[in-house]
């Protein structure tokens, strides 16, 4: 059972990573590019009109080699969305299956629940603190504390997540207005002592801020696509095998002889 809910999830990140891959070709990439340009401008803005008229030709030689190296690009944001999306989708399947009678709704519901509650935890909690880095941002602390404070904010994350969670599932039945509020909560909590406190620990550098805006914009409405998407097919690809929801996983093995 366990090894058909990793195959579907894998198959599952396999889809979601090739089109995440696609975004990475088609815009992210080209987006970066343009804002290393940018961040790189105020240094060369006044370079001399001879040194230009030198450089077409250098230029013009070097197309090929340019078109050439975009397509060696395409390939490997495409090959390395498809693996990220079949680590994701791995993750997920094996998630799914241990905490599905945990998790609020009925069918498909219960994968997007998990989406949002992995996306919280992996991205939104951490980004938080430490916002999408964009070309030539400034980095406050070194490396290894900014991923000690990565990896302590996907923890609170996963807390707050849990809650939401728990708190819904309390509420819910009895009034499902009452129990969003209460699951909203932590969330809102999270994102006000956040705010408040974090420290400002990355700077934009050159960048005008409603690019920024935009990049951290894009970066966070495309892994909320990625998780979105992974829990679309997989709970397609579940319902499509007529896979048993965990209580009556539980009911057969107690009725079983």
């Amino acid at each position: 059972m366990l090894v058909d809910y990793l195959k579907r999830g894998v198959l599952a990140g396999a889809i979601a990573g090739i089109a995440y891959g696609a975004y990475v070709a088609l815009v992210a990439n080209p987006l970066v590019g343009y804002m290393e340009t940018r961040a790189e401008g105020g240094d060369h803005a006044h370079a001399g009109e001879h040194a230009h008229e030198a450089g077409e030709h250098a230029h013009a030689a070097g197309e090929g080699a340019h078109a050439v190296s975009e397509a060696t690009t395409a390939a490997v944001s495409i090959g390395s969305g498809v693996l990220w999306g079949i680590l994701l989708g791995g993750a997920f399947a094996l998630a799914f299956y241990f905490l599905e009678p945990a998790l609020p709704g009925r069918g498909r519901v219960k994968a997007y629940v998990l989406a949002a509650a992995g996306f919280l935890t992996v991205s939104v909690a951490p980004w938080l603190v430490l916002p999408p880095t964009t070309p030539g941002a400034e980095l406050a602390f070194d490396p290894t504390l900014r991923s000690a404070i990565y990896a302590g904010m996907m923890a609170v994350g996963a807390v707050v997540a849990a809650a939401s969670v728990y708190g819904y599932g309390r509420l819910s039945p009895e009034n499902r207005p009452l129990g969003v509020g209460v699951a909203a909560v932590p969330i809102v909590v999270l994102v006000v002592v956040t705010t408040v406190a974090a420290p400002t620990i990355v700077e934009t550098g050159a960048l005008s801020a409603d690019l920024v805006t935009a990049f951290r914009g894009l970066t966070v409405l495309s892994q909320a696509a990625l998780w979105a998407l992974v829990a679309a097919c997989f709970g397609w690809l579940q319902t499509r095998a007529g896979a048993q929801p965990a209580a009556e996983r539980h009911d057969d093995l107690l009725t079983s002889p």
